[in-house]
């Protein structure tokens, strides 16, 4: 079982980025998966959450409008879209994949892990 993330960078103020999280092991259709980062010197903080199955989503206030989280089950992908970027999202993000079709935003949740892929904002 493996999830990886891919598709971080550095990118200026303003700009997108989209990030893609590829299952292998495990079919995303029973799972849900969400996006964490975390920014040195401070916690883990959940992003973006979607339940593969009925599409429910949802969002940290800090990205809400901003950043848009979606699947392609038959690529077995989950995807964050990041658009309107600022040094504040600055981070390594990971995402995760826990087996329930009703995930939220808490990290202690999840219990299957990518590797994470930084994503640098500059000002």
């Amino acid at each position: 079982v493996q999830l990886q993330a891919s598709g971080g960078g550095l990118v200026q103020a303003g700009g997108s980025l989209r990030l893609s999280c590829a299952a292998s092991g495990i079919s995303l259709d029973y799972y849900g998966i969400g996006w964490f980062r975390q920014a040195p010197g401070k916690e883990r903080e959940g992003v973006a959450w979607i339940s593969t199955d009925d599409g429910r989503r949802d969002y940290a206030n800090s990205v809400k409008g901003r950043f848009t989280i979606s699947s392609d089950v038959a690529k077995n992908t989950v995807f964050l879209q990041m658009n309107s970027l600022s040094p504040e999202d600055t981070a390594v993000y990971y995402c995760a994949a826990v087996r329930s079709y009703y995930p939220s935003l808490g990290a202690h949740e999840y219990d299957i892990w990518g590797q994470g892929t930084l994503v640098t904002v500059s000002s």
